[in-house]
């Protein structure tokens, strides 16, 4: 009989130390193991995937991910500029193959960023399931009972009453219902929990954070983008023959380009010209005329400014660049017109200062043998009165104030009929000699307006004014959307799980045995917080219309409380009186607990903490 009594005695004890345990950890993540779980195979395999989905795998794979891109904003990518790949690897010629073989100029194509990426995936999602399976299971079950020893909680408060112990826990039981607390009255005591957002907030942060990344996946696996210069009245279909690059993904390709036309019509540029931000840029706006699809009839007018793309079918037109395209027109020996038209120069500082180059293919003959001509300078769309000999011609401002065209003149083979590809922008004078004039290489300095006579009979160069253009990315990108939704979710979910604590408190009314009843109030919140202790002593104030404290309290222990604990019971010291604020009991939690060592009537049970494993 005895060691049944004992059996059960210990099985009761075992029961309430769980109760206590699920009542203080405040936490739905589940528990990390510090070990494999099974034997064998099977037993590492589990022991890896726990360990593998578990947040502080998670934080490393997103900390090695972030590391990993560093190479891909320091290093150009095949992916993003291959003539910048190419000029690379001429410069660094020893190092440029190690580089290939370490996959740093794909980096985000790589095997081992793509291992990371899809470790860190997997790793999400194997932490947001379970977790968010055990909300659900939280979110439906009833808040944990009171433990034994409402003592052990950092929280606490006592005193006695003469009102009826049922009444009192009912009582309290509305009062917590009416704080929107998540209520339960059962066994002669109440529970309420509090501050479920802060978990739904953790798990829209791991939600959000799978999202996000989901979008730069899909982005960077289906997305594709353009480049396209554009003078003003000049148009141009989105096709691979008429864009000026083209950089496509796995499942975007040229095949799969939106159909549009975009023309642009006039463009506009401002600038400050006073004060101490004297040409800074004050407006950049390209007025263009647009159809998406085939059909020319469906025409319209739109606005392209920085940083406000417009948006035709799945691909977004953006404004990254604009400059001065000369016109010019040049005439053979013979006075025909043998090139005209406006010729995008590149800008080289931020007062525009431009270069280009004209390439006159067929020229014609000049004394019998066939002949080409390039013309290279600047245009400065406000010269100064005389150039600086150690600067050159330079621009003093970028609006057009006073524009200014400088030539030099070459003759001989451009070399364009080579078929070798060659970049518009540059003119090739191996095979070219350039013109004499007085004994001097041949130049000229012209307002829109004037001509200059070429020497020796070739002809003439007419600077008839000129156009600005605009330069233009097409992107193709349809991740985005979900990535921007995914960061400014992740955002939310971590504000609420920083700022919303999760909380419980518990009332007891225990009727005692010379009368009366015995009140106790307890309180354990997720972090070191005054909000607790506010919200326990208010609960008390409160409460003291339902059970009114007695002001002359009697002398002995308070039943039901373990022995050996000490006279003035926390809560009970003179001077604590209904109302006050509760005693917070973490200073005396080393001598309760060495009290309770010495209990003789139940075993000592410590305080079980939050998991310190927990992955919030």
């Amino acid at each position: 009989m005895t060691n049944t009594t004992t059996d059960r005695e210990r099985a009761g004890d075992a029961a309430q130390g769980a109760t206590e345990a699920a009542a203080e950890r405040l936490t739905t993540a589940p528990a990390e193991s510090d070990g494999p779980t099974g034997i064998g195979v099977v037993g590492w395999l589990r022991w890896m995937w726990r360990q593998l989905t578990s947040m502080r795998v998670a934080l490393i794979l997103l900390f090695l991910l972030s590391l990993a891109a560093i190479p891909g904003s320091l290093i150009p990518q095949n992916g993003q500029n291959q003539f910048k790949v190419e000029s690379w690897k001429a410069q660094h010629t020893a190092v440029a193959p190690i580089y290939e073989k370490l996959q740093l100029f794909d980096v985000y194509s790589s095997v081992w960023f793509s291992a990371i990426y899809i470790l860190l995936f997997v790793s999400l999602a194997g932490c947001i399931v379970p977790r968010t399976w055990q909300f659900v299971g939280v979110l439906r079950s009833r808040p944990p009972a009171a433990p034994r020893n409402l003592t052990r909680m950092p929280v606490y408060a006592v005193w006695r009453t003469d009102a009826d112990a049922a009444a009192v826990n009912a009582a309290a039981h509305r009062l917590l219902r009416g704080r929107r607390f998540r209520a339960h009255l059962d066994g002669g005591a109440v529970a309420a929990e509090k501050g479920y957002l802060r978990e739904v907030g953790n798990l829209v942060f791991h939600l959000s954070l799978f999202a996000l990344l989901g979008g730069f996946a899909w982005a960077s696996l289906a997305s594709g983008t353009g480049g396209k210069l554009l003078v003003e009245g000049e148009g141009y279909s989105n096709t691979i023959t008429q864009l000026d690059d083209f950089t496509g993904t796995r499942f975007y390709g040229t095949e799969d380009l939106d159909p549009f036309y975009v023309k642009l019509n006039r463009f506009t540029s401002k600038f400050q010209n006073n004060g101490s931000q004297i040409g800074s840029a004050r407006e950049f706006t390209a007025n263009v005329d647009y159809y998406a699809g085939s059909d020319p009839a469906k025409l319209k007018q739109g606005k392209i400014e920085v940083n406000h793309p417009l948006e035709i079918g799945g691909s977004k037109f953006f404004l990254i660049g604009h400059g001065y395209a000369p016109v010019i027109t040049v005439r053979n020996a013979a006075g025909d017109i043998v090139y005209t038209g406006a010729t995008p120069f590149l800008p080289q500082d931020g007062n525009l200062t431009s270069t280009g180059v004209i390439k006159v293919s067929d020229y014609g003959e000049k004394d019998g043998k066939r002949t080409q001509l390039g013309l290279s300078g600047f245009f400065l769309p406000t010269a100064p009165v005389a150039f600086d000999r150690n600067t050159g011609p330079r621009s003093l401002f970028p609006g057009d104030a006073d524009p200014v065209i400088v030539l030099n003149a070459y003759a001989g083979d451009l070399g364009t009929d080579s078929g070798l590809p060659q970049n518009i922008y540059q003119l090739n004078t191996k095979n070219l000699t350039q013109l004499q004039q007085d004994g001097q290489p041949a130049k000229v300095r012209m307002k829109p307006g004037e001509a200059w006579a070429l020497p020796d009979g070739y002809g003439s160069v007419t600077f008839e004014g000129y156009k600005q253009w605009a330069s233009f990315n097409v992107s193709h990108r349809p991740g985005n959307a979900i990535a921007l939704i995914g960061a400014v979710l992740a955002i939310a979910g971590l504000i609420g799980s920083l700022f919303i604590q999760r909380r419980r408190i518990w009332v007891r009314a225990v009727a005692l045995p010379g009368g009366g009843t015995q009140v106790e109030l307890a309180g354990l919140g997720r972090s070191e917080s005054a909000k607790i202790a506010e919200e326990l002593a208010a609960l008390a104030v409160d409460l003291q219309d339902d059970a009114p404290a007695l002001d002359d309290e009697p002398d002995g222990e308070p039943e039901n409380e373990p022995d050996g604990e000490p006279e003035n019971e926390p809560g009970n010291e003179p001077g604590n009186e209904p109302g006050n604020e509760p005693h917070d009991e973490s200073d005396d939690e080393s001598e309760d607990r060495s009290a309770e060592a010495d209990e003789a009537s139940a075993p000592a049970e410590s305080a079980v903490p939050a998991d310190q494993n927990s992955k919030e």
